[in-house]
């Protein structure tokens, strides 16, 4: 289990006994000044730009959206926003626990709608469940799956993508997939997000609202959206800034502990899952790093001192940033239009 502690950027790896401690001041922000640069933002692409009367934000118990939460209600106030649960049959029960307490901390109302019906009229858990029968034929009731990679810093694993079964006696079995399997169930979980964006759409114009964005620079860039899903919203108020900063955030703007020191869980399977496991393939802290490296030209080696890698493994995280880049770029392209529109733009 990795533990992260963001205050201190002094990083303690249990797993495999490696411990490490790295000046990250690279990374360190201002926080009375970029949150005043947010709010101030926010308030004026409502009021002028968008003329919205207040926000929606959809809390899933992580750092991100709790963080946009607050900046929101520091820039609007809190009876102007709303925070919306969504959950469905695979969330965890910490998900709605931690989203409540933000609610409850920053005062603000909150609607929730479950939305499992709606995925199973979809059929989404169905075909999910199809396709790891394919591979594990008594995959069935009472078993929890999820999907996963093999870190990148390991050059022995095969980059490849696996499923992850738990029967109900607690025993896991691991299965690489072929790709139409991995199609499939990426396909039946990226619902999830499109029908949430829905009704945070529609508790938007119910309202007159806009919806925001929860998306950190980490997930901006390297395409851990979905498209037509969590890539909907009108104002992205932290998409600029590093997991690093956006932790930073939540201690300058004093939401509770657990809310600051909690790892960044998918909530798309039923078994546990980070968002590290399910895409990055590195601890979130070091491809903030390398990263930022990369960004500003640094070379591996001086990357490699700062986050105690080899300079190959650092090479290996800059090249795979870059593969993510060229992926991602389909989730970003707005449609094709046969001529221009420029006229329409504002």
């Amino acid at each position: 289990m990795r533990v992260i502690n963001y205050h201190t950027r002094n990083v303690d790896y249990s797993k495999g006994g490696r411990q490490r401690a790295a000046s990250w001041d690279l990374l360190r922000i201002d926080c009375e000044e970029e949150s005043g640069r947010i709010t101030q933002c926010i308030r004026q692409y409502l009021g002028r730009r968008l003329r919205k009367r207040g926000v929606v934000v959809a809390l899933c118990g992580g750092v991100d959206s709790s963080v946009v939460a607050a900046l929101c209600t520091r820039a609007l106030g809190p009876e102007r926003v709303l925070g919306l649960l969504l959950p469905e049959m695979d969330s965890s029960f910490k998900t709605l626990r931690m989203s409540q307490s933000i609610v409850d901390h920053l005062g603000i109302r909150v609607e929730r709608h479950d939305v499992t019906d709606t995925l199973e009229a979809f059929e989404c858990y169905r075909y999910r469940d199809e396709a790891i029968k394919r591979l594990i034929p008594n995959y069935g009731a009472g078993c929890k799956c999820k999907l996963a990679l093999p870190s990148l810093l390991d050059r022995q694993t095969p980059r490849v993508f696996s499923v992850v079964v738990e029967s109900p006696t607690g025993r896991q079995r691991r299965v690489r997939l072929r790709l139409e399997t991995y199609l499939q169930i990426t396909a039946a979980m990226n619902c999830k997000q499109r029908v949430r964006t829905t009704l945070e759409y529609f508790y938007a114009d119910r309202l007159n609202y806009a919806v925001t964005g929860t998306r950190n620079l980490l997930e901006y860039d390297q395409g851990f959206f979905v498209k037509q899903g969590d890539s909907m919203a009108d104002i992205e108020p932290i998409a600029h800034l590093y997991k690093t900063q956006v932790h930073q955030m939540a201690e300058y703007l004093e939401l509770p502990p657990e809310t600051c020191e909690s790892l960044p869980m998918t909530d798309l399977h039923p078994l546990s899952q980070d968002q590290e496991d399910l895409h990055f393939s590195v601890p979130l802290d070091v491809l903030d790093i390398c990263l930022y490296g990369k960004n500003h030209g640094m070379p591996p080696e001086e990357i490699g001192r700062i986050a105690s890698l080899e300079a190959e493994q650092v090479e290996r995280v800059y090249r795979d940033i870059e593969a993510k880049r060229r992926s991602a770029a389909y989730r970003h392209m707005p449609p094709l239009l046969i001529e221009s529109a420029d006229h329409l733009s504002v």
